[in-house]
């Protein structure tokens, strides 16, 4: 039963790959052999009077095409068809084998959704092709994926932190797996040596390019694994045909990169509060959460920090992401998620104002004062007052004294996306435009590199949608058990729908990869 289970399984992948490559062939075979339209209508009344049966000779059917010509077809496939394609007799593969040397592929991959789960086992991978609708598992390198946490995605490539505090990058898809360098060379982290000459204990310094905010704190490995890393970005370098690593790490989100070759971090200063990066041209650009832009050009060898655009909102706990935008600029994308039950504005505030007398816990994100004093958390009130005082801080010592036996244990929230609002950069005017939504696009944010894509090179997907996946540290750590943000968000109407009934772990939590068979063969 197994077995015929498998051949029914092998042959209905054959199958879907042979439709594809038939569409394929019918798109791109008159351009490069000048079949008249004429003839080519008529092979496609054929077609469609007389289907061929669904069947592996479908295969076999195919004309014995030459390889430059099979390789322009099999650069339009998704890598899933792609590989099945190489694995169908040798020109195929000859000619999937130099798409991938030459990476010739088609380069607009529709993302994936990794995650893992308890029954594939811990070394296990799985994607789940929003194209196909279907899950694909793939077994990679040790240290067992489950065992690692997950800080970000980027260009086809899993940048994780396994047990020993270090970074990983991974490419479920070759099993390529890289080590950047040592966690010790970030500039904020001190390894303390026992007797014996491990290292069990580590000094976290909290400073920025500007200020020592307080003395220095020690963590154990599995604690300075939560409170160290917060997302990383691997970038592909066309000016020297290598890859950078970015790394927004705390004390107060700062960033450090290292390119291919390094034997240390490179630390960033003197700004901080970064959220998210993108690389474009040899600059870096970051943003932070007030909504800073900076750039950094990473060509220069003393690299400086040139500000784009100022703080443009107080107290932003929104998820924010920088994103290339399709007219040559700067996208700001903000995603609110919140308690369902909560109502949010256009321009939400999550401050404390003393005139309130209802309060409303939302988001238990912790903040820091800038004196280095205790923690502050951020509330939201029940209703507006114009009168009101400017808004305060609620320290966190305090916030017992709040009446909030009416709200829910934050644990027990189911926290999801309310609402998206996307804005252009005015570089020019240092401000930012907002934009009604992306008729022509759409949209990938998570705890991955933040993705704007051409709805038309991506048919199965909705053109101004976003597709979500959990992206705030302080739910993927700290409520490990919660349900996962997971959706596509309408721009237009800003409805939320599920992907897919819950089939993964939480930890390592969710995201999004774009699938790469590019091997880096680069020692860091």
């Amino acid at each position: 039963m197994e077995a015929c289970s498998r051949a029914g399984t092998l042959s209905s992948l054959f199958c879907a790959l042979a439709i594809n490559l038939l569409r394929l062939v019918f798109r791109f075979l008159p351009e490069l052999v000048c079949i008249p339209p004429s003839l080519l209508k008529k092979f496609r009344k054929v077609e469609h009077a007389h289907p061929p049966p669904l069947e592996l000779r479908t295969l076999v059917t195919l004309p014995n095409l030459p390889q430059d010509v099979l390789e322009v077809i099999f650069g339009n496939l998704e890598i899933p068809d792609l590989i099945r394609a190489g694995s169908v007799c040798c020109s195929w593969r000859a000619a999937y084998t130099s798409l991938r040397e030459l990476g010739r592929y088609k380069q607009s991959q529709t993302p994936c959704l990794f995650y893992t789960s308890e029954s594939a086992g811990d070394n296990v991978a799985c994607l789940y092709s929003l194209v196909e609708k279907r899950v694909y598992k793939l077994t990679l390198p040790e240290p067992p994926i489950r065992s690692r946490v997950l800080i970000g995605s980027s260009d086809g490539w899993l940048i994780t932190a396994d047990e020993r505090l270090e970074l990983l990058l991974v490419n479920p898809v070759t099993g390529e797996q890289i080590s950047p360098p040592s966690v010790v060379t970030i500039e904020h982290v001190k390894p303390i040596f026992d007797g014996s000459g491990a290292i069990p204990k580590f000094e976290l310094s909290y400073y920025t390019g500007e200020k020592v905010y307080r003395e220095p704190e020690i963590h154990d490995r599995d604690h300075l694994r939560e409170v160290l890393y917060f997302k990383a970005f691997l970038f592909p370098d066309l000016s020297t045909g290598s890859y950078i690593v970015v790394l927004i790490h705390n004390p107060y989100n700062q960033i450090s990169f290292a390119r291919a070759g390094d034997n240390k971090w490179t630390w960033l200063p003197p700004n901080a509060g970064y959220r998210d990066c993108m690389y474009k041209d040899c600059v870096l650009y970051a943003l932070t959460d007030v909504g800073e832009i900076d750039a950094f050009d990473l060509s220069d060898s003393t690299v400086t920090r040139k500000a784009l655009v100022g703080k443009v909102k107080d107290y932003i706990y929104e998820s924010m992401y920088i994103i290339p935008s399709p007219w040559d600029g700067l996208l700001q994308v903000w995603r609110i998620v919140d308690s369902p039950r909560h109502e949010v504005e256009d321009d939400p505030a999550i401050v404390f104002h003393p005139d309130h007398k209802v309060w409303r816990v939302v988001n238990h994100r912790e903040h820091e004062l800038g004196d280095g004093g205790a923690l502050q958390i951020l509330n939201h009130p029940e209703q507006e007052d114009e009168n009101c005082e400017t808004p305060g801080i609620v320290l966190a010592l305090e916030q017992r004294d709040l009446d909030v036996s009416e709200n829910v244990p934050a644990a027990c929230v189911e926290y999801i996306t309310q609402k998206i609002l996307v804005y252009k950069v005015d570089m020019a005017a240092k401000e930012l435009v907002k934009v009604n939504g992306l008729p022509e696009h759409l949209l990938f944010l998570g705890h991955n590199q933040s993705l704007c894509l051409y709805a038309e090179e991506h048919p199965q997907l909705k053109a101004n949608h976003v597709y979500c996946t959990d992206d705030d540290k302080e739910l993927i750590m700290s409520y490990k058990d919660a349900n996962r943000d997971i959706g596509v968000f309408n721009l237009e109407n800003g409805q939320r729908k599920e992907i897919l009934s819950k089939i993964w772990s939480d930890l390592p939590c969710p995201t999004w990869i774009v699938p790469n068979l590019t091997n880096m063969n680069l020692a860091f």
